[in-house]
């Protein structure tokens, strides 16, 4: 009769033989790693299946948030455009009423400036200069001094040309100034660039000057390098300190510098740019030139 409690193998014995098979298993780990590649090609269809139920959840989980967000999009911008048909309406109004009162007042109109997008291409590495690179340049027309904005407000002015691409300026520079105006009461300032990209300052300005926080402040025209009435900053902070002879007025640029990828060249004369050809284009040696046809 077989004992109920038979002995089985050894501890002893187990041990030995896992010693064994790691050892075995250790030197023979490269010649091993065919073996595995192999059974690793032939299991990756069962990982591609198995993982089906979870990208199609994912896909379907996706898709109704893409379509919900959509939706509202949609519905936030068709209330976007409403806000902004019925104020074009309105800007129609004032500008046919504007019109009217500089007919009568004999003053000049302002005519539609040529306009052009243009994408940065690169953006001043050094933090004491701040500057981009657009991708235009001469051969578009582009000018020393053109003014550059976004959707928001005043970007800078181009410094530097090139035949494809031209340098940009910025107003936050510390060598950037530009006049001007408080619409709210058309007093007439200059903002100076301090290399902050958030941060611009209102240099002599008195301290019985009408000046608010929040008060926005649009180019005034003067200097004959930014057209009129675009806007520039927003009034932050005014102080006026009884020890100092000028109040310190800090503004905030409307134009967000620190995250611009499109802006928008201005020609301030609609008939710059053909200025600018007839000035490029140098006469043949056979045409005779302007004075002498006199």
């Amino acid at each position: 009769m077989k004992p109920i409690f038979a002995r089985g193998i050894s501890n002893q014995f187990r041990l030995t033989l896992a010693i064994v098979l790691s050892v075995i298993l250790l030197v023979a780990n490269d010649r091993l790693e065919p073996v595995r590649q192999s059974i690793s090609s032939l299991l990756s269809p069962l990982q591609y299946v198995a993982n089906i139920p979870g990208a199609v959840l994912d896909w379907s989980a996706e898709s109704i948030a893409t379509r919900n967000m959509l939706a509202k999009q949609n519905k936030q911008l068709l209330r976007q455009q409403l806000l902004m048909s019925e104020r074009l309406q309105r800007f129609e109004h004032l500008r046919q009423e504007n019109d009217r009162l500089r007919a009568l007042l004999g003053s000049p109109v302002h005519m539609d400036s040529k306009k052009m997008v243009a994408e940065v291409m690169e953006v001043a590495s050094d933090p004491f200069r701040h500057y981009v690179v657009l991708n235009h340049g001469a051969r578009s027309g582009v000018f020393v001094g053109q003014p550059v904005v976004d959707a928001h407000g005043v970007v800078g002015q181009v410094v530097e040309i090139s035949e494809l691409t031209s340098r940009v300026l910025l107003i936050s520079d510390v060598t950037h100034a530009i006049p001007v105006r408080v619409t709210r009461n058309d007093v007439r300032l200059v903002v100076q660039g301090i290399g902050e990209l958030d941060e611009l300052e209102l240099r002599h300005v008195a301290k019985s000057t009408d000046l608010r926080v929040g008060d926005l402040l649009v180019s005034s025209g003067l200097g004959k390098r930014f057209p009129e009435g675009y806007p520039v900053a927003r009034v932050m902070k005014v102080e006026r300190d009884d020890g100092q002879s000028y109040a310190t007025v800090t503004a905030q640029p409307l134009a967000a510098l620190d995250r611009i990828r499109y802006l928008l060249l201005i020609w301030p004369d609609g008939n710059q740019s053909e200025q600018v050809e007839s000035v490029e284009a140098e006469p043949k040696a056979d045409e005779p030139k302007a004075e002498e046809t006199l």
